[in-house]
């Protein structure tokens, strides 16, 4: 890349919240002409950026008309890659509890190493292969929003969850789902799904309005529009 080239106008994605301290870990994203861009509120809480201009994306995901929630299976599903390796940060601890109360399966990278674990699927096959389970089950304690946690949302799949990062703020309890810090309130909130599959429908109707008015693919590609617009224009990117 030339020094003409660095100069130009840039865009910094950043997908996660900021290690190893969540507070005072500066980013390193520097540019006269730059904006760091997170896709959660919290994310941009939390990083350091200095004084680079920041702004927030949030997910977009596309409707999937084939794909959507049935519930048949009165299990729960969990999606994260390589669980095992990346330990209590992303709920290992949890998962392992859980499972051992209920019935409960978990795909992604490195899976097939873990008790329940069903193995890696394709990414375009997540939303399809998990609209079955009854609900999605997201044991993460620090971690950015999940795009498959959005993708279960937006075929119309009840999300349940440790209430941390961004999830309270996506997650309504009795609403769409249900997030706690209690791991305890959260088995007895699963067992009533698995044996309540009306309340889950329900449930999982709320969920996919959500994810429709908030994480909808013309809403992304709007606030893409925007950013790269006033960015080469010269305006302010701040929100």
């Amino acid at each position: 890349m030339t020094p003409a080239q660095q100069r130009l106008p840039s865009v910094y994605i950043e997908h996660n919240p900021p290690e190893p301290h969540p507070t005072d870990t500066r980013h390193f994203f520097g540019h006269d002409q730059g904006v760091l861009v997170h896709v959660t509120r919290y994310n941009a809480l939390m990083w350091d950026a200095g004084t680079m201009p920041v702004t927030v994306i949030e997910h977009g995901v596309p409707e999937m008309a084939n794909v959507l929630y049935s519930g048949e299976l009165e299990r729960g599903i969990v999606v994260i890659n390589n669980l095992a390796s990346r330990g209590r940060r992303l709920g290992a601890d949890i998962y392992a509890w859980a499972r051992a109360s209920m019935p409960l399966d978990l795909i992604g990278m490195g899976s097939e190493n873990i008790k329940g674990g069903c193995g890696e699927v394709d990414n375009m096959q997540v939303p399809e292969y998990i609209c079955r389970y009854r609900f999605f089950f997201t044991p993460i304690r620090y971690a950015s929003l999940g795009l498959s946690l959005v993708e279960a949302m937006m075929a119309g799949m009840p999300v349940v969850g440790i209430a941390a990062t961004e999830l309270p703020y996506v997650i309504q309890n009795g609403i769409n789902g249900y997030v706690d810090h209690r791991p305890s309130a959260l088995l007895d909130v699963c067992n009533k799904l698995l044996k309540d599959p009306e309340l889950a429908r329900q449930w999982g109707q709320a969920a996919r309005r959500t994810a429709q008015e908030r994480f909808g693919i013309d809403r992304y590609v709007d606030d893409w529009q925007r950013l790269l617009y006033e960015l080469v224009g010269g305006q302010s990117c701040l929100k």
